[in-house]
C-alpha cells in the first residue's frame, strides 16, 4: 500500500483545536508538528502586524499515513474545519523507517 506525507499548514488559532483532533483520530498513529511562516500570502489573509512584518505566523503538521488514510483524514478535516484557513498538500513518501544502531 502507498504511503504519503499529509501537511497540513494551520493558523495559530487553530494549532490546539486540529491538534486534539488528531489525537482522537484511531487511524492517525502520530504527528509532528512545528512552528513556520507564510510568506507571500494574500493580504487580506493577513493582520496588519503580518503584512508589515511580511510574514503570517502559523503551524505545520506532518502525518505519515497510507494513501487511503491520508485522503480520508483529508476529508474529515475539511468537513470539520472547514473555512478556517487550513492549506494541505499530499506527497508520496518514499521509503520510511527508523534507524537502528
Amino acid at each position: 500500500m502507498p504511503n504519503t506525507l499529509l501537511n497540513l499548514i494551520v493558523p495559530p488559532e487553530a494549532e490546539d483545536a486540529v491538534a486534539e483532533w488528531l489525537l482522537e483520530r484511531d487511524d492517525v498513529p502520530g504527528f509532528t508538528s512545528v512552528p513556520v511562516s507564510g510568506h507571500g500570502s494574500s493580504e487580506r489573509s493577513m493582520t496588519l502586524a503580518e503584512q508589515v512584518a511580511g510574514r503570517s505566523r502559523r503551524v505545520m503538521f506532518f502525518i505519515h499515513l497510507q494513501t487511503p488514510v491520508a485522503q480520508s483524514v483529508l476529508a474529515a478535516l475539511g468537513e470539520d474545519f472547514n473555512d478556517s484557513g487550513i492549506h494541505y498538500w499530499l506527497l508520496p513518501a518514499l521509503e520510511a523507517g527508523r534507524l537502528k544502531a
